[in-house]
């Protein structure tokens, strides 16, 4: 990749990291370092991360848990392989039985959102097909800090302390106690400095590791989340969870100016970053601060956003090909709509034909990207007694319209926002990247790739560099960094500007580059507590 490693104009407190022997990075040091001590115990690029994640259940809870979903792109032996960890809604459920309940979409909180978990099942899977080391080892720094305890970290107090004064105003009930049990022990959230730990996680992921995640899906914890779920008149059931497997699945891209961007195909949202790339791939970007290219930006992920709302759902129940929304002639067709105004987003007429992100390398040269989450923070606000498993609340995306391509049914997977992202070119790795953050997420994605390929960023300027964020209709986020000369422009051209208070909805991103030299380059979000643990 060109660029210029002894340039950052803007990174002010982080410098990118090289390392030749491998490299681990993620939003938290403790998981971070977990990671790189599995490495050098003889691990591979995906134990790492297997490590990596699990202890990201423990050591960041506010935006991801046991009880998750999560997706993979992993590169062994010059080959891509794709893994959906994510699971479906429970076969009980139905949007005649939502709205009995008295509901008129989705709620955010309780047993109606919660969808079967994919988090240990990608564990498993992963360390079957590509793993080096057995998971009780990759597994045991996750369980030493559940066991013993970590101090809480700044980033991390502030969102579980805004997730603790949600939950106390809003998760009311019987069924919420065991969430304020387990992340509230002291009737507040942990305060910065302070040492949390949770037996109950440990315990749970010393099953999963002993048993390759058969415990989680069809053992006693199955029969632990069962039990929770029928005594408040939940829809997942232990038949539910038996019948959950990942899915192997391959990589869907687009070739943007030389490089191919590689996104997971439905039901996740990568498609809504490819399809952007795919019109601005048709302009010419001289510099990075100018208004043409953030009004560029802006408008090409408006449209993709509209597609991709309307057409993205489980992949065989959507009404039009992954292809024929990817395909050059459908791109020119949307990028001939952008002109020097903001528009109203509308989705095309194609021809039919709260999370947290990792990446890790190795000195084979396999790499992983990596991202799980229970959505929303902490997810459904429910933990099932006992076990520390947060469940998500992944359904709330779904809609109750009957006509919705995304709508609810019974046994299907949801319109994810979940991405991992990888870069190639010419057939060989050049490593992988993510923003999470919900539907910040293909934004993320768009301005990443495009500071790295187009303005020749090196991965931590990338990352550092000022974002924006497409709300909805005109409405788009600005960072305080953005320079206050293009907020301007970007009004006279139509756009609805607000600034943002903090940084907080913009992401939190990892890249991972491997250069000509075969050195890796790393870089990590200054959004968050992020870390790189290389050797």
């Amino acid at each position: 990749m060109n660029y210029d490693a002894t340039q950052y104009p803007y990174s002010s407190r982080r410098h990118t990291v090289f390392s030749k022997n491998g490299m681990v990075a993620t939003s938290q040091p403790l998981a971070a370092q977990a990671g790189l001590d599995i490495l050098k115990k003889g691990g591979n690029a995906i134990d790492a991360a297997i490590a990596t994640a699990a202890c990201l259940t423990v050591v960041e809870p506010t935006s991801n848990g046991i009880g998750g979903d999560a997706f993979a792109l992993v590169w062994v032996k010059d080959q891509l392989y794709g893994l959906n960890a994510s699971g479906p809604a429970p076969k009980s459920i139905s949007i005649e039985a939502v709205k009995n309940a008295g509901y008129e979409e989705m709620p955010q909180y309780g047993f109606i959102p919660v969808t079967v978990p994919g988090t240990p099942g990608a564990w498993a899977a992963l360390s079957k097909r590509f793993g080096k080391l057995p998971l009780t080892e990759v597994l045991k720094p996750a369980i030493a800090y559940a066991e013993h305890g970590y101090p809480i970290s700044p980033t991390l107090g502030k969102y579980w302390g805004a997730g603790y004064k949600k939950f106390k105003a809003e998760a009311v009930g019987e069924q919420f106690q065991s969430w304020f049990k387990t992340f509230a022990p002291e009737g507040r959230a942990p305060r910065i400095g302070e040492v949390w730990k949770s037996p109950d996680h440990a315990k749970t992921l010393r099953l999963i590791a002993e048993t390759g995640a058969e415990e989680f899906y069809r053992g006693d914890l199955a029969a632990q989340i069962d039990r929770f779920s029928k005594q408040y008149g939940g829809f997942i059931s232990k038949e539910d969870l038996a019948d959950f497997h990942p899915e192997w699945v391959k990589p869907i891209h687009v070739n943007y100016k030389g490089y191919d961007v590689w996104e997971l195909p439905p039901n996740g949202q990568g498609m809504v970053a490819l399809m952007a790339l795919n019109i601005l791939k048709g302009f010419h970007f001289a510099a990075k601060d100018n208004v043409e290219v953030y009004h560029k930006q802006i408008e090409a992920i408006k449209l993709a956003f509209a597609d991709g709302l309307h057409y993205i759902t489980q992949f065989d129940k959507m009404t039009v090909s992954v292809e024929d929304l990817l395909s050059d002639n459908y791109a020119d067709r949307r990028r001939a709509l952008l002109n020097d105004l903001a528009a109203q987003p509308a989705a095309g007429d194609p021809p039919r034909g709260g999370t947290v992100y990792l990446c890790a390398a190795d000195d084979e040269g396999n790499m992983i990207s990596y991202i799980q989450s229970n959505y929303m923070g902490f997810g459904s606000g429910l933990v099932v007694p006992g076990t520390g498993i947060a469940l998500q609340n992944r359904g709330h995306n779904f809609s109750l319209n009957p006509e919705h391509n995304n709508r609810l049914e019974p046994g299907k997977k949801t319109f994810h926002t979940i991405i991992p992202g990888f870069l190639s070119k010419n057939g060989k790795a050049i490593g992988p990247f993510g923003v999470m953050g919900g539907f910040m997420q293909p934004q993320g994605h768009v301005q990443v790739v495009m500071n790295m390929i187009d303005f020749h960023l090196n991965p931590q300027a990338a990352l550092d560099a000022p974002r924006w964020q497409w709300v909805k209709d005109k409405t788009v986020l600005l960072e305080h960094s953005v320079p206050e000369h293009i907020a301007q422009e970007l009004v006279k051209r139509g756009h609805n500007i607000e600034w943002a208070l903090d940084s907080g909805s913009f992401g939190r991103g990892q890249v991972i580059i491997r250069d000509e030299f075969d050195v890796y380059a790393g870089g990590t979000e200054p959004r968050t507590d992020g870390s790189i643990a290389a050797w």
